[in-house]
């Protein structure tokens, strides 16, 4: 039992050296160090105050050489969850949530990490021409995390979908058209245009900068 707290003492001693400020919480576990070389090391709790009609909120995670790294979490000033991030030399990359202060998803956000140690960097993205073939991209590197993939919205009161966004390197993609469809009867079946649009668009084919309304409705 000795030998148990020399030791943990002398851990306690050794991650102290290596911190030129650190804090303590209720449990003595060291957070919030600043090593030797003035980098920002392991566990870290930051605190955010409210800021121009932006509610505050608090943040933990762990840094690494004074950059995120892994999963952050966080609280608002209630101590409820209301975000988890994912880092990657200390930009957010992979698959982000955020949720209201009872726990019901509202976004999803998709990022792409760069390594700011290079100044290029190189990207698999998916081939909008070929579904399910990549191509490499090479990317100037701002210093930044990318949006890329989906960015889902939710409406919290039913866990539904309502909105997709799909980013491209940064770059918000146009969605892609698609016909309209009706079901019936658990059959899904393409809707058909008015016979009226159909017999004008047959009258007018060829026909340059010719304009009509198909009925339908956009969203």
């Amino acid at each position: 039992m000795r030998l148990f707290f020399f030791l943990l003492l002398l851990t306690s001693v050794e991650t102290y050296s290596q911190c030129k400020t650190y804090k303590l919480n209720d449990n003595r576990d060291t957070l919030n160090c600043i090593d030797q070389k003035n980098l920002k090391q392991g566990k870290w709790v930051v605190h955010h105050d409210d800021l121009r009609g932006e509610p505050g909120f608090e943040e933990e995670g762990l840094f690494k050489d004074d950059r995120k790294e892994g999963a952050w979490r966080l609280y608002d000033l209630s101590g409820d969850l209301v975000g988890i991030e994912q880092y990657k030399w200390g930009n957010k990359d992979g698959i982000n949530r955020y949720f209201t202060r009872t726990g019901d998803l509202i976004r999803e956000e998709s990022w792409k990490a760069l390594n700011p140690d290079k100044l290029y960097d190189t990207v698999e993205v998916e081939d909008i021409d070929h579904l399910d073939q990549y191509k490499t991209v090479i990317v100037k590197n701002e210093g930044v995390g990318l949006k890329h993939g989906e960015w889902k919205y939710y409406d919290p009161a039913t866990g539904m979908i309502f909105k997709t966004e799909t980013y491209t390197l940064g770059k918000l993609e146009k969605p892609k058209t698609a016909e309209k469809t009706i079901v019936l009867n658990d059959s899904t079946k393409t809707a058909a245009k008015p016979k009226e649009v159909r017999d004008f668009e047959k009258k007018n084919s060829g026909k340059k900068k010719v304009k009509y309304v198909d009925g339908s409705v956009n969203y």
